[in-house]
């Protein structure tokens, strides 16, 4: 999380600096004109500068990942970056409107204005010329881009539909920067601020016609037949074993992919649950908690043809060869086992040294589940304790501590519920454990 707080922080600033230095004088005795001129410049470059960063950060670009920790993460940025443009887009739009009504109902006087000096500037003439224009696109794909990041935030909109719309944010996006290269003021082009801007909206476009056109992702993307379906009903988890047709480049233990079974469905972001052995072969345990992964277990064929896109992510657990330290703790809450199952089996073939306790906290135990993780843990050399919570109750950083007195000399790796996570970061953060020791996934994609 602290990269990414970083680079969100840094991007503010950058593009407040930049702004300073193109436009800095506060308009003398704060006339209300004035200021608005300022206000709607200011909350524009803000505004498309993070949409613009948002866009690229959109098609999933793997050389980030080491820089902001994980495509999770990059997701997260890519959600705040989302909702601030949100946020300066609607202040922008407020000083714009807002104005032009308190004119029209007499709460404000506009002031004359002397005659426009002539502009000798073909291309400056042109830009003035269109203002109108501009204007006008740049309210309506105002209010088209408020509508679709409402629909993207809001969690009960139905995945498969949140799939097709969010791509139309790319068309509003298209438009605010045919808007913003219109009106930002001529002199900014000249000037920092306007090189900057310049190289964000062209990389922004980009992205937007990339996601367009079906692109994202592509050349990661590799075909793969359905070869085992094994149902788990007792906590709902369906195994999907899968063999490619296609060459994939491998994976991680911990990493994630996007897998497509249904066009009409789209992409579904899940982690790996096996090692690589490069035979071509990985599987995927996926619970049924929406309404699509529900179904999966009667929509899926043996022999089905599905695409994968990936491998993405950086739940690696190799911290402890950074930090010196030997010994791990793995926290798996729920669904949140299957980065330790890909670990367990990694760990099975090659052993790291380290010692490891595998914590599965559960409040629906199947039987036949937990047995083949008994045994996974068996082959890894993995300590496993497994809490089902309507018999063992809540697991929290006391138990932990306790079962595992050597738990200072570890750090902790978690997946699994949001809340679940941060209870136990702040909890072992206060027992004295450095935050940069405890990892979690923020699998979380919208």
């Amino acid at each position: 999380m602290k990269n990414i707080r970083f680079a969100y922080a840094g991007l503010l600033l950058l593009l407040s600096l930049l702004w300073w230095m193109a436009d800095p004088l506060l308009p003398a005795g704060y006339e209300y004109f004035a200021l608005r001129t300022v206000a709607i410049n200011y909350t524009g470059v803000i505004g498309i500068g993070v949409m613009s960063v948002g866009m690229i950060l959109a098609l999933r670009p793997v050389r980030v990942e080491p820089l902001l920790d994980g495509l999770d993460k990059t997701y997260r940025l890519h959600k705040w970056l989302g909702i601030t443009g949100l946020v300066f887009s609607v202040i922008h739009w407020l000083w714009a409107q807002g104005t032009k009504w308190a004119v029209g109902w007499g709460w404000l006087v506009k002031p004359e204005r002397g005659p426009k000096p002539p502009l000798t500037d073909p291309v400056e003439s042109f830009f003035r010329a269109q203002r109108g224009l501009a204007e006008s696109v740049g309210e309506w794909a105002f209010y088209a881009a408020v509508v679709l990041i409402v629909i993207a935030l809001a969690k009960r909109f139905p995945y498969r539909l949140f799939f097709k719309t969010h791509r139309l944010l790319a068309l509003a996006y298209l438009a605010l920067v045919f808007h913003s290269v219109l009106l930002t003021p001529f002199a900014y082009w000249t000037q920092p601020m306007g090189i900057v801007l310049a190289v964000l909206m062209a990389g922004g476009s980009v992205a937007a016609v990339v996601s367009l056109s079906g692109r994202v992702g592509h050349r990661r993307k590799a075909v793969g037949e359905i070869e085992e379906l094994v149902p788990f009903p007792d906590n709902r988890v369906l195994k999907v074993a899968i063999r490619f047709k296609d060459r994939w480049p491998g994976h991680e233990a911990g990493q994630f992919a996007f897998v497509t079974f249904s066009r009409d469905e789209g992409a579904h972001p899940f982690t790996i649950s096996s090692g690589w052995k490069e035979d071509g072969r990985l599987f995927f345990l996926i619970k049924g908690i929406g309404d699509y992964t529900a179904r999966l277990p009667e929509l899926l064929r043996v022999g089905d043809l599905v695409t994968v896109e990936g491998p993405y992510g950086r739940f690696d657990f190799a911290s402890g060869s950074t930090s010196g330290k030997r010994r791990q703790i793995w926290v798996g809450g729920g669904i949140g086992i299957t980065p330790f199952i890909a670990r367990m089996k990694a760990l099975a073939v090659e052993p790291d040294g380290r010692e490891v306790d595998l914590f599965y906290s559960t409040a629906e135990p199947d039987q036949g589940f937990i047995a083949r993780l008994q045994r996974d843990a068996q082959a890894a050399g993995v300590r496993l304790h497994v809490l089902v919570s309507a018999r063992d109750g809540r697991l929290d950083v006391a138990r932990i501590c306790d079962t595992v007195p050597g738990w200072a000399e570890a750090d902790v790796w978690f997946c699994g519920p949001g809340g679940f996570g941060q209870s136990l970061r702040e909890g072992f953060v206060a027992r004295g454990l450095p935050a940069a020791d405890f990892h979690q996934e923020l699998f979380d994609m919208r």
